[in-house]
């Protein structure tokens, strides 16, 4: 297992994202239906698949492969999540840009900087009902770890627990904010889809390491 986040473990998380996106992306569809347009699914599908295609053109610069990866989900998504995904990796390119390697104890910090950077261009804050909810659990909960699979498997979880914190709870940002309380009760797609990769990184990782995670 890699020490430090490098351009390689990125192209690993692709990988394990190609291997499980088709899996899933109609159950996206379905429940962005519900208090959406409907096509968050067909939008990581096609992300992934040009992220597969550009993969093996990545620099060893882990700032220039993660804006890389932004530049790809941006050439073929024009959706509102895919815009502010790319948003996020711009955010942590610019704070990993010239190295080669990133300790692992450093991900919480790229993951703030995505968080301000897909803040302010979707002009929602914490506590919108969003993915950046779920993002900052992330955040909080593996500030300062240090191994990957302990990151990967915390982060899951966190994802986890912010979907049901926000359940209850009122859409504030988008086409689902149009629905009021309708929205109560409905997990925010864009959530859903991230615990999704969470959990695609962390099947890669356990089955990879023989970890069990029944236990987590």
């Amino acid at each position: 297992m890699s020490e430090a986040l490098t351009t390689v473990v990125i192209q690993g998380g692709i990988t394990k994202l190609a291997a499980t996106i088709e899996t899933y992306a109609d159950d996206l569809n379905e429940l962005d239906g519900v208090i959406g347009d409907g096509d968050l699914g067909v939008t990581m599908v096609r992300g992934v698949r040009e992220l597969v295609n550009q993969s093996p053109n990545l620099p060893d610069d882990v700032g220039g492969a993660l804006l890389k990866c932004a530049q790809a989900l941006t050439k073929v998504s024009g959706s509102t999540f895919g815009t502010i995904l790319a948003t996020g990796l711009m955010g942590a390119a610019k704070v990993s840009k010239g190295r080669s390697a990133v300790p692992w104890n450093e991900m919480s910090i790229l993951l703030s900087q995505a968080i301000e950077g897909m803040a302010k261009r979707g002009r929602s804050k914490l506590g919108d009902k969003t993915v950046l909810d779920a993002i900052e659990s992330v955040r909080q909960a593996i500030e300062g770890l240090d191994n990957p699979i302990e990151i990967a498997i915390t982060s899951d979880g966190a994802v986890a627990e912010a979907l049901d914190m926000f359940r209850g709870k009122r859409a504030q940002q988008g086409r689902a904010r149009i629905f009021g309380d309708k929205s109560i009760g409905i997990d925010d797609p864009g959530m859903v889809a991230f615990k999704k990769m969470t959990e695609s990184f962390c099947k890669g990782l356990t089955s990879d390491t023989d970890v069990d995670m029944q236990g987590r």
